[in-house]
Protein backbone atom coordinates (compact mmCIF):
# COMPACT_ATOMS: atom_id res chain seq x y z
CA UNK A 1 0.00 0.00 0.00
CA UNK A 2 1.28 3.63 -0.80
CA UNK A 3 2.52 5.85 2.29
CA UNK A 4 -0.12 8.35 3.29
CA UNK A 5 1.57 11.79 4.57
CA UNK A 6 -0.52 13.86 7.23
CA UNK A 7 0.24 17.58 7.32
CA UNK A 8 -0.98 18.49 10.71
CA UNK A 9 -1.42 21.79 11.93
CA UNK A 10 -1.54 22.81 15.71
CA UNK A 11 0.24 25.90 17.71
CA UNK A 12 0.32 23.06 20.78
CA UNK A 13 2.12 20.33 18.53
CA UNK A 14 4.69 19.24 21.52
CA UNK A 15 1.50 17.78 23.78
CA UNK A 16 0.50 15.72 20.19
CA UNK A 17 4.27 14.16 20.25
CA UNK A 18 2.63 10.90 21.50
CA UNK A 19 -0.67 10.40 18.60
CA UNK A 20 2.39 11.70 15.99
CA UNK A 21 4.24 8.49 17.53
CA UNK A 22 1.31 6.43 17.34
CA UNK A 23 0.63 7.20 13.47
CA UNK A 24 3.92 6.82 12.58
CA UNK A 25 4.03 3.23 14.24
CA UNK A 26 0.92 2.42 11.96
CA UNK A 27 2.90 2.86 8.75
CA UNK A 28 1.67 6.99 8.05
CA UNK A 29 4.40 9.93 7.21
CA UNK A 30 3.42 13.46 9.43
CA UNK A 31 4.66 16.42 8.68
CA UNK A 32 3.91 18.67 11.20
CA UNK A 33 3.53 22.73 11.76
CA UNK A 34 2.56 24.77 14.36
CA UNK A 35 0.67 27.32 12.26
CA UNK A 36 -1.81 28.18 9.27
CA UNK A 37 0.40 30.19 7.43
CA UNK A 38 2.85 27.42 7.65
CA UNK A 39 0.09 24.57 6.85
CA UNK A 40 -0.50 26.63 3.28
CA UNK A 41 2.47 26.85 2.19
CA UNK A 42 3.45 23.39 2.57
CA UNK A 43 0.29 22.80 0.69
CA UNK A 44 1.97 24.94 -2.02
CA UNK A 45 4.77 23.34 -2.03
CA UNK A 46 4.47 20.15 -1.31
CA UNK A 47 2.58 17.29 -3.48
CA UNK A 48 3.24 14.51 -1.35
CA UNK A 49 -0.01 15.57 0.96
CA UNK A 50 -2.71 13.41 1.28
CA UNK A 51 -4.59 14.84 4.39
CA UNK A 52 -4.44 17.72 6.50
CA UNK A 53 -5.38 17.93 10.42
CA UNK A 54 -5.87 21.81 11.21
CA UNK A 55 -6.25 23.09 14.56
CA UNK A 56 -9.33 25.64 14.41
CA UNK A 57 -7.65 27.90 17.33
CA UNK A 58 -4.39 29.03 16.31
CA UNK A 59 -2.98 32.39 16.80
CA UNK A 60 -2.38 34.22 13.80
CA UNK A 61 -4.28 33.04 10.52
CA UNK A 62 -6.79 30.94 12.36
CA UNK A 63 -7.75 26.97 11.06
CA UNK A 64 -11.10 28.24 9.45
CA UNK A 65 -8.82 30.65 7.45
CA UNK A 66 -6.47 28.55 6.92
CA UNK A 67 -9.06 25.60 5.03
CA UNK A 68 -10.43 28.25 2.62
CA UNK A 69 -6.87 29.03 1.85
CA UNK A 70 -6.15 25.38 1.54
CA UNK A 71 -9.69 24.15 -0.05
CA UNK A 72 -8.47 27.08 -2.91
CA UNK A 73 -4.81 25.16 -3.63
CA UNK A 74 -6.46 21.92 -2.85
CA UNK A 75 -10.13 21.85 -3.50
CA UNK A 76 -10.07 17.46 -3.29
CA UNK A 77 -7.84 17.31 -0.28
CA UNK A 78 -9.57 15.58 2.99
CA UNK A 79 -9.87 18.24 5.80
CA UNK A 80 -10.07 17.61 9.02
CA UNK A 81 -10.79 19.97 11.64
CA UNK A 82 -10.14 19.78 14.78
CA UNK A 83 -11.14 22.06 17.86
CA UNK A 84 -11.87 22.82 21.64
CA UNK A 85 -15.06 24.41 21.14
CA UNK A 86 -18.45 22.72 20.22
CA UNK A 87 -20.53 26.04 19.30
CA UNK A 88 -22.84 25.35 16.15
CA UNK A 89 -21.42 28.29 14.44
CA UNK A 90 -18.16 27.09 14.06
CA UNK A 91 -18.86 23.29 12.91
CA UNK A 92 -21.59 24.90 10.58
CA UNK A 93 -18.84 27.14 8.86
CA UNK A 94 -16.41 23.99 8.96
CA UNK A 95 -18.81 22.34 7.10
CA UNK A 96 -19.93 25.00 4.62
CA UNK A 97 -16.05 24.98 4.09
CA UNK A 98 -16.23 21.41 2.87
CA UNK A 99 -14.39 19.55 5.73
CA UNK A 100 -14.35 15.88 5.36
CA UNK A 101 -14.60 15.29 9.36
CA UNK A 102 -14.66 17.14 12.70
CA UNK A 103 -13.17 15.71 16.02
CA UNK A 104 -13.60 18.01 19.13
CA UNK A 105 -10.52 18.08 21.20
CA UNK A 106 -8.73 16.24 23.44
CA UNK A 107 -8.99 13.78 20.47
CA UNK A 108 -7.21 10.27 21.27
CA UNK A 109 -5.13 8.17 18.80
CA UNK A 110 -7.82 5.42 18.35
CA UNK A 111 -10.21 8.47 17.01
CA UNK A 112 -7.20 9.77 14.58
CA UNK A 113 -6.68 6.56 13.41
CA UNK A 114 -10.61 5.82 12.59
CA UNK A 115 -10.77 9.66 11.12
CA UNK A 116 -7.68 8.86 8.51
CA UNK A 117 -9.77 4.89 7.46
CA UNK A 118 -12.71 6.72 6.78
CA UNK A 119 -10.82 9.36 4.87
CA UNK A 120 -8.01 7.46 3.10
CA UNK A 121 -8.74 3.59 3.52
CA UNK A 122 -11.90 3.63 3.19
CA UNK A 123 -12.63 2.77 -0.94
CA UNK A 124 -9.62 0.25 -0.13
CA UNK A 125 -11.33 -1.53 2.80
CA UNK A 126 -14.96 -1.54 1.28
CA UNK A 127 -13.21 -3.07 -1.98
CA UNK A 128 -11.86 -5.71 -0.19
CA UNK A 129 -14.82 -5.98 2.14
CA UNK A 130 -16.83 -6.34 -0.94
CA UNK A 131 -14.72 -8.32 -3.04
CA UNK A 132 -14.38 -11.16 -0.08
CA UNK A 133 -18.07 -11.53 0.57
CA UNK A 134 -18.92 -11.28 -3.49
CA UNK A 135 -16.44 -14.90 -3.08
CA UNK A 136 -18.31 -16.43 -0.51
CA UNK A 137 -21.21 -15.82 -1.96
CA UNK A 138 -19.82 -16.87 -5.28
CA UNK A 139 -19.79 -20.40 -4.34
CA UNK A 140 -23.86 -20.21 -3.06
CA UNK A 141 -24.98 -18.43 -6.32
CA UNK A 142 -22.94 -21.17 -8.62
CA UNK A 143 -24.72 -23.86 -6.17
CA UNK A 144 -27.81 -22.38 -6.96
CA UNK A 145 -27.64 -22.64 -10.75
CA UNK A 146 -27.45 -26.08 -10.44
CA UNK A 147 -31.36 -26.28 -8.67
CA UNK A 148 -34.47 -26.97 -10.49
CA UNK A 149 -35.18 -22.84 -9.68
CA UNK A 150 -38.80 -22.08 -10.17
CA UNK A 151 -39.53 -18.45 -11.72
CA UNK A 152 -39.78 -17.01 -8.38
CA UNK A 153 -36.09 -18.56 -7.53
CA UNK A 154 -34.88 -17.23 -10.87
CA UNK A 155 -35.85 -13.14 -9.65
CA UNK A 156 -34.54 -13.47 -6.25
CA UNK A 157 -31.04 -14.70 -7.95
CA UNK A 158 -31.28 -11.94 -10.55
CA UNK A 159 -32.12 -9.59 -8.07
CA UNK A 160 -28.67 -10.86 -6.16
CA UNK A 161 -26.98 -10.91 -9.43
CA UNK A 162 -28.03 -7.03 -9.78
CA UNK A 163 -26.48 -6.14 -6.74
CA UNK A 164 -23.25 -8.02 -7.01
CA UNK A 165 -22.83 -6.13 -9.93
CA UNK A 166 -23.01 -2.93 -8.85
CA UNK A 167 -21.28 -3.67 -5.85
CA UNK A 168 -18.45 -4.69 -7.76
CA UNK A 169 -18.36 -1.69 -10.11
CA UNK A 170 -18.21 0.45 -6.90
CA UNK A 171 -15.22 -1.62 -5.24
CA UNK A 172 -13.09 -1.89 -8.69
CA UNK A 173 -11.64 -4.80 -8.41
CA UNK A 174 -11.01 -5.83 -12.45
CA UNK A 175 -10.32 -9.58 -11.46
CA UNK A 176 -13.38 -9.89 -9.17
CA UNK A 177 -15.72 -8.25 -11.85
CA UNK A 178 -14.23 -10.88 -14.28
CA UNK A 179 -15.19 -13.31 -12.71
CA UNK A 180 -18.89 -11.77 -11.95
CA UNK A 181 -19.22 -11.42 -15.43
CA UNK A 182 -18.65 -14.87 -16.54
CA UNK A 183 -21.35 -15.86 -13.35
CA UNK A 184 -23.54 -13.48 -14.97
CA UNK A 185 -22.65 -15.33 -18.64
CA UNK A 186 -23.64 -18.33 -17.13
CA UNK A 187 -26.74 -17.61 -15.14
CA UNK A 188 -28.03 -16.10 -18.33
CA UNK A 189 -27.32 -19.35 -20.26
CA UNK A 190 -29.30 -21.20 -17.72
CA UNK A 191 -31.98 -18.83 -17.52
CA UNK A 192 -32.55 -19.23 -21.42
CA UNK A 193 -32.79 -22.78 -21.05
CA UNK A 194 -35.58 -22.28 -18.32
CA UNK A 195 -37.54 -20.35 -20.51
CA UNK A 196 -37.34 -22.44 -23.71
CA UNK A 197 -38.85 -24.97 -20.76
CA UNK A 198 -41.35 -23.39 -19.79
CA UNK A 199 -42.75 -20.38 -21.58
CA UNK A 200 -45.35 -22.03 -23.76
CA UNK A 201 -46.54 -23.84 -20.14
CA UNK A 202 -46.96 -20.44 -18.98
CA UNK A 203 -49.25 -19.56 -21.74
CA UNK A 204 -51.00 -22.44 -21.97
CA UNK A 205 -52.06 -24.00 -18.58
CA UNK A 206 -50.91 -21.22 -15.96
CA UNK A 207 -50.46 -22.18 -12.48
CA UNK A 208 -49.41 -21.41 -8.82
CA UNK A 209 -45.55 -21.66 -10.16
CA UNK A 210 -46.19 -18.84 -13.48
CA UNK A 211 -44.68 -15.90 -12.68
CA UNK A 212 -46.48 -12.52 -12.73
CA UNK A 213 -46.45 -11.45 -16.19
CA UNK A 214 -46.46 -8.32 -18.21
CA UNK A 215 -50.69 -9.14 -19.00
CA UNK A 216 -51.24 -10.16 -15.34
CA UNK A 217 -48.82 -7.54 -13.47
CA UNK A 218 -51.56 -4.28 -13.30
CA UNK A 219 -54.24 -6.96 -11.68
CA UNK A 220 -52.00 -8.25 -8.96
CA UNK A 221 -49.55 -5.27 -7.78
CA UNK A 222 -51.69 -2.01 -9.57
CA UNK A 223 -55.44 -3.06 -8.76
CA UNK A 224 -54.57 -3.37 -4.97
CA UNK A 225 -53.42 -0.13 -4.66
CA UNK A 226 -56.01 1.69 -6.21
CA UNK A 227 -58.52 0.58 -3.94
CA UNK A 228 -57.27 2.40 -1.32
CA UNK A 229 -57.69 5.93 -2.41
CA UNK A 230 -54.59 6.93 -2.24
CA UNK A 231 -53.70 9.69 -4.76
CA UNK A 232 -51.05 7.44 -7.32
CA UNK A 233 -48.22 8.92 -10.17
CA UNK A 234 -47.41 5.62 -12.26
CA UNK A 235 -44.39 6.01 -14.43
CA UNK A 236 -43.27 3.27 -16.99
CA UNK A 237 -40.06 4.11 -17.70
CA UNK A 238 -39.57 2.50 -21.20
CA UNK A 239 -36.86 -0.18 -21.43
CA UNK A 240 -35.58 0.19 -17.46
CA UNK A 241 -33.73 -2.71 -16.09
CA UNK A 242 -33.25 -3.39 -12.97
CA UNK A 243 -29.66 -2.30 -12.28
CA UNK A 244 -30.87 1.10 -13.46
CA UNK A 245 -33.53 1.63 -11.20
CA UNK A 246 -31.68 0.67 -8.39
CA UNK A 247 -29.15 3.77 -9.33
CA UNK A 248 -31.69 6.20 -9.78
CA UNK A 249 -33.56 5.06 -6.46
CA UNK A 250 -30.38 6.89 -4.78
CA UNK A 251 -31.69 10.29 -5.86
CA UNK A 252 -35.47 9.44 -5.11
CA UNK A 253 -34.76 8.15 -1.61
CA UNK A 254 -34.93 12.02 -0.59
CA UNK A 255 -38.70 12.03 -1.78
CA UNK A 256 -39.93 8.59 -1.21
CA UNK A 257 -39.42 5.76 0.45
CA UNK A 258 -39.26 2.27 -1.15
CA UNK A 259 -42.54 0.16 0.25
CA UNK A 260 -42.54 -2.48 -2.02
CA UNK A 261 -40.44 -4.05 -4.73
CA UNK A 262 -41.72 -7.22 -6.84
CA UNK A 263 -40.49 -8.56 -10.27
CA UNK A 264 -42.01 -9.39 -13.18
CA UNK A 265 -41.34 -11.25 -16.05
CA UNK A 266 -41.80 -9.57 -19.30
CA UNK A 267 -43.82 -11.29 -22.33
CA UNK A 268 -42.24 -12.49 -25.54
CA UNK A 269 -41.41 -10.17 -27.39
CA UNK A 270 -39.49 -8.37 -25.20
CA UNK A 271 -40.22 -5.14 -27.07
CA UNK A 272 -42.52 -2.24 -26.82
CA UNK A 273 -44.93 -2.71 -29.46
CA UNK A 274 -45.68 -6.03 -27.62
CA UNK A 275 -45.05 -6.30 -23.38
CA UNK A 276 -46.49 -2.62 -23.58
CA UNK A 277 -49.69 -2.80 -24.95
CA UNK A 278 -50.05 -6.20 -23.00
CA UNK A 279 -49.10 -4.16 -19.96
CA UNK A 280 -51.71 -1.60 -20.29
CA UNK A 281 -54.67 -4.08 -21.39
CA UNK A 282 -54.52 -6.42 -18.98
CA UNK A 283 -54.22 -9.18 -22.21
CA UNK A 284 -52.25 -11.12 -24.54
CA UNK A 285 -51.77 -9.83 -27.82
CA UNK A 286 -54.00 -12.34 -29.56
CA UNK A 287 -56.45 -11.23 -26.88
CA UNK A 288 -55.91 -7.52 -27.84
CA UNK A 289 -56.29 -7.91 -31.73
CA UNK A 290 -59.37 -10.34 -31.01
CA UNK A 291 -61.20 -7.94 -28.98
CA UNK A 292 -59.67 -4.23 -31.04
CA UNK A 293 -59.30 -5.66 -34.30
CA UNK A 294 -58.74 -1.76 -35.78
CA UNK A 295 -56.37 -1.23 -33.40
CA UNK A 296 -53.96 -3.84 -33.55
CA UNK A 297 -51.99 -3.56 -36.71
CA UNK A 298 -50.67 -6.20 -38.17
CA UNK A 299 -46.84 -6.74 -38.79
CA UNK A 300 -46.46 -5.62 -42.36
CA UNK A 301 -47.72 -2.17 -41.06
CA UNK A 302 -45.53 0.27 -39.16
CA UNK A 303 -44.82 -1.54 -35.95
CA UNK A 304 -44.45 1.71 -33.67
CA UNK A 305 -48.07 2.03 -34.67
CA UNK A 306 -48.94 -0.13 -32.31
CA UNK A 307 -48.34 1.79 -29.42
CA UNK A 308 -51.03 4.64 -30.40
CA UNK A 309 -53.61 3.56 -28.41
CA UNK A 310 -52.45 2.47 -24.88
CA UNK A 311 -54.62 4.97 -23.11
CA UNK A 312 -57.89 3.67 -24.88
CA UNK A 313 -56.25 0.26 -23.90
CA UNK A 314 -56.21 1.37 -20.35
CA UNK A 315 -58.88 3.11 -19.53
CA UNK A 316 -61.45 -0.28 -21.06
CA UNK A 317 -58.99 -2.30 -18.31
CA UNK A 318 -59.81 0.43 -15.68
CA UNK A 319 -63.41 -0.11 -16.54
CA UNK A 320 -63.29 -3.65 -17.24
CA UNK A 321 -61.66 -4.03 -13.88
CA UNK A 322 -64.55 -2.37 -11.96
CA UNK A 323 -61.83 0.85 -11.26
CA UNK A 324 -63.86 3.83 -11.32
CA UNK A 325 -60.63 5.65 -10.98
CA UNK A 326 -60.48 9.66 -12.23
CA UNK A 327 -57.07 9.36 -14.07
CA UNK A 328 -54.71 11.02 -16.88
CA UNK A 329 -52.30 8.96 -19.11
CA UNK A 330 -49.56 10.97 -20.55
CA UNK A 331 -46.68 10.25 -23.04
CA UNK A 332 -43.37 11.73 -23.21
CA UNK A 333 -40.56 11.33 -25.43
CA UNK A 334 -38.93 14.44 -25.59
CA UNK A 335 -37.48 17.14 -23.27
CA UNK A 336 -40.21 19.99 -24.87
CA UNK A 337 -42.76 17.40 -24.13
CA UNK A 338 -41.41 16.78 -20.18
CA UNK A 339 -41.18 20.57 -19.88
CA UNK A 340 -44.84 21.13 -20.93
CA UNK A 341 -46.16 18.23 -18.17
CA UNK A 342 -44.56 20.35 -15.77
CA UNK A 343 -46.03 23.72 -17.01
CA UNK A 344 -49.83 22.04 -16.55
CA UNK A 345 -48.91 20.00 -13.67
CA UNK A 346 -51.63 21.28 -11.42
CA UNK A 347 -54.01 20.03 -13.49
CA UNK A 348 -53.62 16.55 -12.16
CA UNK A 349 -53.17 17.15 -8.93
CA UNK A 350 -56.98 16.09 -8.14
CA UNK A 351 -56.56 12.55 -10.45
CA UNK A 352 -56.58 9.34 -7.94
CA UNK A 353 -54.08 8.23 -10.47
CA UNK A 354 -51.38 9.99 -13.20
CA UNK A 355 -49.87 7.48 -15.97
CA UNK A 356 -46.63 8.85 -17.33
CA UNK A 357 -44.89 7.20 -20.29
CA UNK A 358 -41.11 7.91 -20.24
CA UNK A 359 -39.88 6.76 -23.46
CA UNK A 360 -35.88 8.09 -22.61
CA UNK A 361 -34.33 5.06 -21.66
CA UNK A 362 -35.52 3.30 -25.11
CA UNK A 363 -34.45 6.18 -27.29
CA UNK A 364 -30.94 6.33 -25.34
CA UNK A 365 -30.12 2.45 -26.08
CA UNK A 366 -31.31 3.40 -29.56
CA UNK A 367 -28.91 6.31 -30.07
CA UNK A 368 -26.34 4.18 -28.54
CA UNK A 369 -26.48 2.19 -31.65
CA UNK A 370 -26.37 4.72 -33.81
CA UNK A 371 -24.12 7.92 -32.34
CA UNK A 372 -20.38 7.07 -31.56
CA UNK A 373 -20.07 9.87 -28.88
CA UNK A 374 -23.50 8.09 -27.25
CA UNK A 375 -21.37 4.61 -27.52
CA UNK A 376 -18.27 6.31 -25.62
CA UNK A 377 -20.56 7.49 -22.83
CA UNK A 378 -22.05 4.33 -22.03
CA UNK A 379 -19.48 1.74 -23.12
CA UNK A 380 -20.79 -1.15 -21.06
CA UNK A 381 -23.13 -1.18 -18.58
CA UNK A 382 -21.43 0.45 -15.52
CA UNK A 383 -21.46 3.83 -17.95
CA UNK A 384 -24.87 2.78 -19.27
CA UNK A 385 -26.47 2.89 -15.44
CA UNK A 386 -24.00 6.08 -14.90
CA UNK A 387 -25.70 7.75 -18.30
CA UNK A 388 -29.04 7.01 -16.94
CA UNK A 389 -28.49 8.40 -13.32
CA UNK A 390 -27.37 11.72 -15.25
CA UNK A 391 -30.18 12.06 -17.58
CA UNK A 392 -32.57 11.34 -14.81
CA UNK A 393 -31.09 14.09 -12.11
CA UNK A 394 -31.45 16.55 -14.61
CA UNK A 395 -34.86 15.32 -16.14
CA UNK A 396 -38.43 16.78 -16.55
CA UNK A 397 -39.14 13.51 -15.20
CA UNK A 398 -37.71 13.75 -12.05
CA UNK A 399 -39.00 17.01 -11.40
CA UNK A 400 -42.10 16.03 -11.96
CA UNK A 401 -41.93 13.38 -9.20
CA UNK A 402 -40.56 15.61 -6.97
CA UNK A 403 -43.55 17.63 -7.03
CA UNK A 404 -45.88 14.61 -6.52
CA UNK A 405 -43.91 13.93 -3.54
CA UNK A 406 -44.32 17.27 -1.98
CA UNK A 407 -48.58 16.82 -2.63
CA UNK A 408 -47.92 13.33 -0.95
CA UNK A 409 -49.31 11.06 -3.69
CA UNK A 410 -47.77 7.77 -3.82
CA UNK A 411 -45.19 6.64 -6.60
CA UNK A 412 -45.07 3.61 -8.82
CA UNK A 413 -42.38 2.94 -11.19
CA UNK A 414 -42.38 0.16 -13.85
CA UNK A 415 -41.30 -0.91 -16.98
CA UNK A 416 -42.25 -3.09 -20.05
CA UNK A 417 -38.72 -4.96 -21.02
CA UNK A 418 -35.09 -4.43 -20.32
CA UNK A 419 -32.41 -4.78 -22.57
CA UNK A 420 -29.16 -6.55 -22.99
CA UNK A 421 -25.81 -5.91 -24.45
CA UNK A 422 -25.61 -8.03 -27.79
CA UNK A 423 -21.97 -9.32 -28.60
CA UNK A 424 -22.54 -12.66 -31.02
CA UNK A 425 -24.42 -12.01 -34.41
CA UNK A 426 -26.14 -15.47 -35.47
CA UNK A 427 -27.49 -15.32 -39.59
CA UNK A 428 -31.30 -15.38 -40.36
CA UNK A 429 -32.92 -15.14 -43.47
CA UNK A 430 -36.19 -13.80 -43.97
CA UNK A 431 -38.13 -12.01 -47.00
CA UNK A 432 -39.21 -7.82 -46.85
CA UNK A 433 -42.28 -8.72 -44.38
CA UNK A 434 -39.61 -9.85 -41.54
CA UNK A 435 -39.82 -7.65 -38.47
CA UNK A 436 -36.59 -5.94 -38.21
CA UNK A 437 -35.88 -5.91 -34.54
CA UNK A 438 -32.18 -7.84 -33.93
CA UNK A 439 -33.34 -9.73 -31.10
CA UNK A 440 -36.38 -11.77 -32.54
CA UNK A 441 -38.02 -12.18 -35.83
CA UNK A 442 -41.89 -12.93 -36.80
CA UNK A 443 -41.84 -13.87 -40.39
CA UNK A 444 -42.39 -16.75 -42.66
CA UNK A 445 -40.32 -19.29 -44.29
CA UNK A 446 -37.32 -18.19 -42.08
CA UNK A 447 -34.14 -20.19 -41.99
CA UNK A 448 -31.37 -19.95 -39.41
CA UNK A 449 -28.80 -21.96 -38.90
CA UNK A 450 -28.35 -21.59 -35.09
CA UNK A 451 -29.79 -24.44 -32.95
CA UNK A 452 -30.16 -22.31 -29.51
CA UNK A 453 -32.92 -19.96 -30.57
CA UNK A 454 -36.43 -20.41 -28.84
CA UNK A 455 -38.72 -21.17 -31.75
CA UNK A 456 -42.35 -20.46 -31.09
CA UNK A 457 -44.21 -22.05 -34.61
CA UNK A 458 -47.51 -21.80 -33.33
CA UNK A 459 -48.24 -17.88 -32.13
CA UNK A 460 -52.03 -18.19 -30.88
CA UNK A 461 -50.15 -21.25 -28.34
CA UNK A 462 -48.07 -18.07 -26.92
CA UNK A 463 -51.05 -15.42 -26.90
CA UNK A 464 -49.14 -14.21 -29.97
CA UNK A 465 -50.88 -12.57 -33.43
CA UNK A 466 -50.13 -14.44 -36.34
CA UNK A 467 -50.08 -11.92 -39.63
CA UNK A 468 -49.48 -15.04 -41.95
CA UNK A 469 -50.52 -18.36 -41.98
CA UNK A 470 -47.43 -19.48 -41.71
CA UNK A 471 -46.12 -17.12 -39.29
CA UNK A 472 -43.06 -18.09 -36.66
CA UNK A 473 -41.00 -16.07 -34.07
CA UNK A 474 -38.05 -17.09 -33.33
CA UNK A 475 -35.84 -15.21 -30.47
CA UNK A 476 -32.45 -14.65 -29.81
CA UNK A 477 -31.27 -16.29 -26.24
CA UNK A 478 -28.68 -14.46 -24.53
CA UNK A 479 -26.25 -12.00 -26.06
CA UNK A 480 -26.84 -12.91 -29.39
CA UNK A 481 -28.40 -10.76 -32.35
CA UNK A 482 -29.65 -11.44 -35.56
CA UNK A 483 -28.20 -10.41 -38.85
CA UNK A 484 -28.52 -11.22 -42.86
CA UNK A 485 -26.04 -12.77 -44.72
CA UNK A 486 -25.95 -9.55 -46.61
CA UNK A 487 -23.79 -7.27 -45.78
CA UNK A 488 -22.94 -9.60 -42.45
CA UNK A 489 -19.74 -8.27 -41.18
CA UNK A 490 -20.38 -4.85 -41.95
CA UNK A 491 -23.81 -5.29 -39.78
CA UNK A 492 -22.34 -7.58 -37.40
CA UNK A 493 -19.14 -5.28 -36.76
CA UNK A 494 -21.94 -2.15 -36.71
CA UNK A 495 -24.17 -3.62 -33.81
CA UNK A 496 -21.74 -5.74 -31.61
CA UNK A 497 -21.67 -4.36 -28.55
CA UNK A 498 -25.47 -2.35 -28.37
CA UNK A 499 -27.72 -2.85 -26.30
CA UNK A 500 -31.20 -4.66 -27.80
CA UNK A 501 -34.58 -5.90 -26.48
CA UNK A 502 -36.72 -8.44 -28.26
CA UNK A 503 -35.29 -11.40 -27.26
CA UNK A 504 -34.63 -13.80 -24.11
CA UNK A 505 -32.26 -12.98 -21.13
CA UNK A 506 -32.31 -12.27 -17.50
CA UNK A 507 -32.03 -8.15 -18.51
CA UNK A 508 -34.85 -8.31 -21.18
CA UNK A 509 -37.70 -10.21 -18.89
CA UNK A 510 -36.80 -10.18 -15.55
CA UNK A 511 -38.19 -6.55 -14.98
CA UNK A 512 -39.15 -4.47 -11.54
CA UNK A 513 -42.44 -2.68 -9.99
CA UNK A 514 -41.85 -0.70 -7.20
CA UNK A 515 -43.75 1.19 -5.12
CA UNK A 516 -43.06 4.68 -3.00
CA UNK A 517 -44.45 6.20 -0.61
CA UNK A 518 -43.81 10.16 0.34
CA UNK A 519 -41.75 10.63 2.78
Amino acid sequence: MQKITILWADDEMDLLKPHILFLKAKGYDVVTVNNGEDAIEQCENNDDIDVVFLDENMPGVSGLDALQRIKTIKPNIPVVMITKSEEEKIMEEAIGSKISDYLIKPVNPNQILLSLKKLIDNKRLISEKTSSNYQQDFRHLSMAYNERLTAKEWAELYTKLVYWEIELQDSNDPGMIEVFNSQKVEANSLFSKFIDDNYLDWMKYPDDETPVLSHTVFSKYLNPLLKDNIPTLLVVIDNLRLDQLKVIESLIDEYYRQTQLENYFSILPTSTEYARNALFAGLLPLDIQKRFPAKWQNADDNESSRNQHEAFFFGEYLTRNGLNVKHSYSKISSITQGKNFIDNISNYGKNQLNVLVYNFVDMLSHARTEMNVIKELAEDEAAYRSITKSWFEHSPLFEIIKWFANKKHRLVITTDHGTVKVTKPTRIIGDRETTTNLRYKEGKNLNYDDNDLFVIKKPEEAGLTKPHLSSTYVFAKNDKFFCYPNNYNYYANFYRDTFQHGGISLEEIIIPFAVYEAR
